[in-house]
């Protein structure tokens, strides 16, 4: 597996969750993104180019970018991890055939950057193997964000 982390848009690697997979989950890749959604997406196919079984993390824009990429590319991607992803961005397309790989969602419902009530519904339409968890905070998850169950979700093995 290869992982990465892909941060919002005026945000860095070296923001609160990108430090977190700093310091808790060393194998990460943490690249830093510029520019509007097409650099970004161009960016990270050149870093993904050629590699497989991929676990992308994607917080707010990053989340677009992957879920964007996964579309575009699903046979290298193995997991999707959506932080409030901002799905309701311009530039996101909702695929002709939903995707099958596992998907988290997570979201909150008092988040107005990326509203639960725009965001699940796209994604309800684009991905076919789809988990939501929705948890009472806004946009920034920093409640539950560190208490998930991260190993888990990265499909670590004991």
């Amino acid at each position: 597996m290869e992982y990465f982390f892909l941060h919002g848009l005026d945000s860095s690697s070296r923001g609160t969750k990108g430090n977190f997979f700093r310091e808790n989950f060393s194998f990460f890749a943490l690249p830093d993104f510029e520019g509007d959604l097409k650099e970004r997406l161009a960016r990270l196919e050149t870093l993904c180019q050629g590699k497989e079984d991929l676990i992308l993390v994607g917080s707010s824009f990053g989340g677009l970018m992957a879920a964007c990429f996964a579309i575009a590319h699903e046979s290298q991607v193995n997991k999707l991890i959506l932080l409030a992803p901002a799905l309701n961005f311009p530039g996101y397309r909702i695929p002709e055939k939903k995707i099958g790989i596992p998907v988290y969602l997570l979201i909150g419902s008092r988040d107005t950057v990326t509203p639960k009530e725009t965001v699940l519904p796209l994604a309800e339409k684009s991905f076919a193997n789809l988990e939501v968890n929705l948890v009472n905070e806004d946009h920034l998850l920093h409640q539950s964000f560190a208490s998930l169950d991260w190993a888990a979700l990265l499909e670590m093995d004991d």
